[in-house]
């Protein structure tokens, strides 16, 4: 079991979905969640019209060959006020109220106003206090692990100096950031992951600096892979878009390198629906920098390649695509590409990929919403 696993609770094999599936209501492209995703694909998309279901989906695979080297990574973790109580900065439990009279005999408990109100607040003493006698207990730090596990993962497997760039972003007004360091495989698991030490919690959660810093400071590495962490919604959204389309114009031109952008959504709170605008970003090129992913969904971190494929790397010698009623829709005998795309019947609810004498299926219903 990954660390996404544990702590996010995905379900045991074998467990109902949440959420029923039923079939694409409009003709708008739509990404399957990852958890109805069989696990030989990376994504699948699917478009329905009057006359036919339009499926566009990638082998699950990290990149090979020429396109696994010159990679440069980076992992960026939200550090907005919200993100307190998840990297173990918050406070959790009760102080009974004999106890706390006793603090505020002893001069642990000191009183302003705010507001016009007057406002008790503990002080260090009360607070060490609280917490040696179990009173108060500081939340868990679920960000540190998951962190090290992108971090180990990236700088093990694609970093080309096996080194993963990690820094806080959305600290101080929203749109400051803190590099943490490089790190390597090894040194992940000893690292600590606790938030920003020079700055503040923010205020906001501003994106387009933390891409920026990134694509600047690696603007000569042949590609970048930059992982981007956050558990709320962007006050940003208008600007990165603005600057996404900017970068994806000057990398189809040929003025800078390849950069994949995959921003991971934590917890119940994300606006996913921006997530989607990202993803779905139309550049007026054929660049497509930014993914998304819902942690809780993750099947492993390899997912993050889902969109890094070589339209013309084949992944097996032949193959053949059958809808519902096991009918032929596709054949592959020249080969089977990373990323395929067929047309299905309206009224299909799957397809199956056969290779190497095995078929794969995989559903083309969204879950209700």
């Amino acid at each position: 079991m990954s660390i996404l696993d544990r702590l996010f609770g995905k379900p045991a094999p074998g467990a109902a979905p949440p959420q029923t599936p039923s079939p694409v209501a409009d003709s708008t492209s739509h990404q399957l969640p990852s958890s109805l995703v069989a696990k030989e694909f990376g994504e699948v998309n699917v478009r329905k019209t009057n006359a036919e279901i339009q499926v566009q989906c990638t082998i699950l695979m990290e990149p090979q060959g020429k396109e696994a080297e010159g990679w440069q990574t980076g992992v960026a973790l939200d550090a907005s006020a919200s993100m307190k109580n998840w990297y173990g900065r918050m406070l959790e439990g009760k102080v009974p109220p004999e106890i706390a009279k006793d603090y505020e005999k002893r001069g642990w408990i000191a009183t302003r106003v705010e507001d016009g109100r007057r406002v008790k607040s503990f002080q260090k003493a009360a607070y060490d206090d609280a917490i040696q006698k179990g009173y108060l207990k500081l939340t868990t730090n679920i960000v540190q692990p998951l962190a090290q596990e992108f971090i180990a993962y990236l700088a093990g497997s694609l970093d080309a100096d096996g080194g993963t760039t990690v820094i806080y972003w959305a600290c101080g007004d929203g749109s400051a950031f803190e590099v943490a360091g490089d790190f390597t495989a090894d040194q992940c698991h000893s690292v600590e992951i606790q938030g920003p030490n020079s700055v503040p919690f923010g205020a906001g959660t501003i994106l387009t600096p933390a891409v920026k810093y990134f694509v600047e400071r690696f603007k000569d590495a042949d590609r970048g892979m930059y992982v981007f962490l956050t558990d709320g919604r962007l006050d940003d959204l208008a600007e990165v878009k603005r600057y996404t389309t900017e970068l994806a114009k000057e990398i189809a031109a040929g003025q800078r390198n390849s950069v994949k952008c995959v921003l991971i959504g934590l917890g119940d709170g994300v606006n996913e629906e921006q997530m989607e605008e990202l993803d779905d970003l139309d550049t007026g090129t054929e660049i497509d920098i930014w993914d998304h992913k819902m942690a809780k969904e993750m099947r492993g971190l390899v997912e993050i390649f889902a969109e890094v494929v070589n339209e013309n790397q084949i992944v097996a010698p032949t193959g053949t695509i059958y809808d519902s009623d096991g009918n032929i829709v596709k054949t592959y005998s020249d080969g089977v590409p990373a990323k395929i795309a067929f047309s299905l019947p309206p009224a299909a609810e799957w397809f199956e990929l056969e290779v190497f004498g095995q078929k794969i299926r995989q559903t083309v219903l969204l879950p209700n919403k």
